[in-house]
């Protein structure tokens, strides 16, 4: 049987350090970088994202980053076709693919070859569902999917309210739940899943500075640019950690210290909720500490897998 062609994961909670060690990593190893970060998917959201600067992207080619405008929705379906795409490409140059971040269903959806529930969507369900998160509001929406399937819940962001209404829509219409009908196969790949992590104090601090270093750099005019442009404060897009807390302060609901405290509250209920996507219990991870010498650790753990 001929060999699998080698894909490097690198996972782990926000702000741990993915970016910096993926981009170092690739320098290294003849790499180039896919992001399987959904907030990075929209063009003109970059400080509330965090996303790679443009040096850091200078370093190292980057792919699926700026590729929809905050108006439009890149599907599962659409991020794994363009992803298996690249990795084909990455592989057809001699070079070597790294999958980057922390956005679970969409790293299952590449490496396990996951496809969606063929279930047609339901328009007059999905306009109930809306009216009734509109009414009530989208903790309701998510406490409902929560009783029907804990496991989807677990992985769901309570804000992203287009997904929850959709593992409902397909519960309440198979009468089976979400999290038990997502097809997937053998991976393609020879999956090589480096996981980062730090304690969770000093992850937190490191969130903390993030957010306030976000703000130093103009979170609050961003969102003010995005808003004059047109797009919708409802849009899924604007439901992001620092987005949906930014319009709020545009519109005087909040101060900017009021404002960053919710962003340091929903990270960290954000942060448990990737745990569950990446468990320090699966065996497929190999975790690492982030700390002086991890570089070079996770450099020879990679050589040590892959042939160069």
């Amino acid at each position: 049987m001929p060999s699998k062609p080698p894909l490097i994961l690198i996972v782990g909670p926000t702000a741990v350090g993915k970016t910096e060690l993926a981009i170092q990593l690739a320098e290294r190893l003849n790499g180039e970088i896919i992001s399987a970060d959904s907030r990075l998917f929209y063009r003109g959201m970059n400080i509330g994202t965090a996303k790679p600067s443009r040096e850091e992207q200078a370093r190292i080619p980057h792919y699926l980053i700026d590729i929809v405008n905050p108006d439009e929705t890149l599907s599962l379906a659409v991020f794994q076709e363009k992803a298996t795409h690249l990795i084909t490409d990455i592989h057809s140059r001699g070079k070597l693919p790294f999958l980057v971040g922390g956005t679970g269903q969409y790293i299952r959806a590449v490496t396990q070859g996951w496809t969606p529930p063929e279930v047609v969507a339901d328009e007059r369900m999905r306009g109930v569902l809306e009216k009734l998160t509109e009414e009530r509001s989208s903790e309701w929406l998510h406490a409902s999917l929560n009783l029907l399937d804990p496991e989807s819940a677990g992985k769901i962001d309570v804000r992203n309210v287009r997904r929850t209404i959709r593992a409902l829509e397909v519960i309440l219409t198979t009468g089976r739940k979400f999290s038990e009908q997502r097809g997937q196969v053998e991976s393609p790949y020879k999956l090589i899943t480096i996981g980062l992590t730090r304690p969770r104090t000093e992850l937190y601090q490191r969130v903390d500075e993030r957010i306030n270093l976000m703000f130093e750099n103009g979170l609050v005019n961003e969102v003010n640019d995005l808003l004059e442009k047109g797009y919708s404060p409802t849009l899924p897009s604007m439901s992001a950690i620092g987005y949906r807390e930014c319009v709020s302060v545009a519109k005087g609901l909040l101060t900017e210290e009021q404002a960053k405290a919710e962003m340091r509250r929903v990270t960290r209920v954000f942060v448990r909720r990737q745990a569950n996507w990446f468990k320090e219990s699966d065996p497929n991870i190999r975790w690492f500490p982030v700390k002086d010498g991890v570089l070079e650790e996770t450099e020879k753990f990679i050589r040590q897998l892959v042939d160069f």
